[in-house]
């Protein structure tokens, strides 16, 4: 014990920044574990949306949707989830919803915002269309 002080003494820049990053890791794991949103593997979200009627909410811009998307994803881009506009998915508001970008990374902010406009069971593809791809999972084109 006496020598793990000493060693936050003589380096007290490096012991600071490791409490930091000690205290970012808790935040993120209690933030992530209470958070009504919850990631969702390829293989998990697609049986959710088969096995419940639900849908995949794809919200990258409209040039990224026609290249390549999930066979049957509303495209609601999150300009108009921000808007509030999501009249195309509003006949899915208690039916499961997986929020789909490129990486998962904007889908996370997307979810949040359609739970607090009401939708019950909202979800986030982890690794969003990366993840689909590598999993060499079937896309659409085009619409």
């Amino acid at each position: 014990m006496q020598e793990i002080l000493e060693f936050a003494r003589q380096n007290a820049f490096m012991s600071g920044l490791w409490v930091v990053l000690l205290v970012a890791l808790i935040v993120t794991w209690i933030r992530s574990t209470s958070s009504p949103v919850k990631d969702m593997s390829t293989h998990q979200a697609t049986v959710w949306v088969n096995k419940e009627n639900g849908v995949f909410v794809d919200i990258r811009n409209q040039d990224d949707f026609r290249k390549a998307h999930i066979h049957g994803a509303k495209s609601l881009p999150l300009t108009q989830i921000k808007q509030k506009n999501v009249s195309a998915i509003e006949k899915y508001k208690d039916a499961p919803i997986v929020v789909v970008c490129n990486s998962g990374a904007t889908a996370r902010g997307a979810a949040m915002q359609l739970t607090q406009q009401g939708f019950a069971n909202v979800a986030v593809l982890a690794g969003g269309m990366n993840a689909w791809r590598n999993e060499k999972l079937p896309v659409a084109s085009g619409k």
